[in-house]
Parts: C-alpha cells; structure tokens; sequence
C-alpha cells in the first residue's frame, strides 16, 4: 500500500480540503470530514495509508 501526506487547507462544514506535502502539488482533495479524525483543525498533518488518515506531528 502507498502512504501519503497531506495538510489541512480548510473546513468547509462536513468536508475538509486537502494538500499533498509529499509532493509538488497545488491541487486540493475534497474529503468527508467523517472519513478524518475529529480532532483536525487547519493545518493539520495527515499521514493516508491503509485507507485511514492518521494525525502526525
């Protein structure tokens, strides 16, 4: 499985948008804010792997 990691950018209500910080990217994931931990706020550290997001520092 590939890992990968992303940044809060911003909440919108129940989805979050987020960066890839892995790589170069400008593009924004639009994500249901229930499939992430409840504890995310912006700028968050994410870490996507085994199709779960983790917090990390």
């Amino acid at each position: 499985m590939d890992t990968f990691y992303y940044v809060v950018e911003s909440i919108d209500g129940d989805y979050a948008n987020l960066r890839r910080t892995d790589i170069e990217s400008d593009d924004l994931k639009l994500v249901a804010r229930a499939l992430l931990p409840a504890e995310i706020d912006e700028g968050t550290k994410l870490k996507y792997e085994f199709l779960q997001y983790e917090i990390i520092d």
